[in-house]
């Protein structure tokens, strides 16, 4: 889903760059929270439980919800305490790691050969040869083509069981615990996100890309929508989790603007 801002001026000046919104076109990186939503295949559901809606006595018009969920599902935030000890939960992510310069590392004829494939260093020193060395502080965004599949479970996480014995089971790409080192020791990103439930791969058990780049306090975004609609470089990301105290992650609005 796109917008194209009108006229007006809106600076977010949260670090370099400045961005504007004027004239920008936005899309949305994120999928809707609903009882379609994806989730681990432990992990508890979203649910919607309507606590009222109707006419109050007193004439007007009234909605309520209670909502619950696991934070890890649906368009979602990775927050860096969810595989290294010490760093930081939610809320503590600054802003400026979550908001900036973007690129996209189109990785889908690869996956679509094998949904077990995960992104190498050389599909970044591919990127780097066509434009230029990944800038300092950018967000990194993998484009597998997985999110052309969701909500369907069976074809976006490799089976529709759930439980324990689901897991197993999974198959979609992920990132190579060697690509993660690399982009953690050679290069200097905010934020690391992709269009598939995991930034490792579905066969993982040690999560090592997640270990490696939690480590060096770099989040991940998983579940994110529409990279098809972002050019491998020009976009700018504004990604802001629900904050919550000492979480592990959380449900996320994700969009992109372009020029």
């Amino acid at each position: 889903m796109t917008w194209l801002v009108p006229c007006f001026h809106v600076l977010l000046l949260f670090g370099e760059p400045t961005i504007s919104l004027q004239g920008n076109r936005i899309v949305d990186l994120s999928h809707d929270f609903s009882e379609k939503t994806l989730y681990w295949p432990t992990a508890q559901t979203f649910t919607l439980q309507e606590d009222f809606k109707g006419t109050t006595d007193k004439g007007f018009h009234y909605e309520a919800n209670t909502f619950k969920a696991a934070e890890h599902g649906g368009t979602h935030l990775d927050a860096p305490n969810h595989f290294a000890a010490g760093r930081w939960s939610s809320e503590q992510i600054p802003l400026d790691r979550l908001i900036g310069a973007a690129v996209v590392i189109d990785v889908r004829d690869k996956c679509a050969e094998n949904r077990d494939y995960q992104v190498q260093t050389s599909d970044f020193e591919a990127w780097e040869k066509k434009n230029g060395r990944l800038p300092k502080g950018v967000i990194v965004l993998l484009h597998t083509g997985m999110g052309k599949h969701w909500p369907d479970a069976e074809r976006y996480l490799g089976t529709a069981e759930r439980g324990p014995q689901a897991v197993p089971k999974l198959h979609f790409p992920g990132l190579h615990p060697q690509a993660a080192e690399w982009l953690v020791t050679h290069r200097s990103i905010h934020a690391i996100g992709l269009d598939t439930p995991s930034i490792d791969y579905g066969q993982s058990t040690l999560f090592e890309s997640h270990q490696i780049l939690f480590k060096a306090n770099i989040p991940a975004f998983e579940n994110v929508a529409n990279l098809d609609q972002l050019p491998a470089k020009g976009a700018s990301v504004i990604a802001l989790p629900m904050k919550i105290k000492g979480g592990s992650g959380g449900p996320l609005r994700i969009i992109a603007l372009l020029p």
